[in-house]
């Protein structure tokens, strides 16, 4: 057998392919974190692997029941951070939160106007409009999501799952979200989502919200 210096075996073809392949994603890696104002470390292997994430019907018997419709209607506050994947908190920001519902085409749609407030003075607004297809199941569109957002609801929580275009350098980067609502009680409302690159978590977003 041929051996690298330092004893280490020499890598196979497909070994090779696959370190390319790497090489690769941690370059595409650097180019998001920069966008997100984040410090990309240093990825291990396991980090590009994934694992198997939780799913919404394991809470179906959680308390209280999370219904959006009755949760996100009226003035909502929510106060929030940013942190990268080292758990560092970048920005922090207070949103304020202006939701209604009506019925179109005999569905509910939800619509919540976004207005927030950064720490770095920055302000930013946001437009979710939300048709609940089937009960428990959910369609949400917004300007910076691409293709739409898709929810499921069971127990206390809902699970959005979507893809967040971020304005890099006068180009975009395109960012999986991985967001899940948790309700606490009848007036408090915990978000976490986690944002991810290939697999690869590069952010995160905490926001605590309550009914106003």
């Amino acid at each position: 057998m041929a051996c690298c210096p330092l004893g280490l075996t020499k890598p196979k073809p497909n070994q090779a392919k696959h370190m390319i392949i790497k090489s690769k994603i941690l370059f595409i890696l650097r180019l998001i974190c920069a966008a997100l104002l984040l410090p990309i470390g240093l990825l291990g292997a396991s980090q590009l692997t994934g694992c198997a994430a939780p799913k919404p019907i394991e809470y179906a018997s959680a308390t209280p029941k999370l219904d959006i419709k009755t949760y996100f209607n009226g003035p909502i506050r929510g106060w929030g951070m940013v942190q990268d994947r080292s758990g560092k908190v970048l920005r922090r920001f207070v949103v304020d939160i202006d939701a209604k519902w009506e019925t179109k085409d005999g569905l509910p749609h939800g619509t919540l106007d976004e207005r927030f407030v950064w720490s770095d003075g920055e302000r930013q607004t946001r437009v979710w409009h939300i048709t609940e297809q089937s009960p428990g199941q959910y369609q949400g569109e917004a300007g910076d999501v691409i293709g739409g957002a898709s929810g499921t609801a069971a127990g206390n929580v809902l699970n959005w799952a979507y893809v967040l275009r971020i304005p890099y350098n006068g180009n975009s980067l395109d960012v999986r979200v991985d967001d899940w609502m948790i309700l606490v009680d009848e007036g408090t409302l915990l978000n976490r989502a986690d944002m991810l690159f290939w697999g690869v978590r590069v952010g995160e977003l905490t926001i605590a919200f309550r009914r106003q």
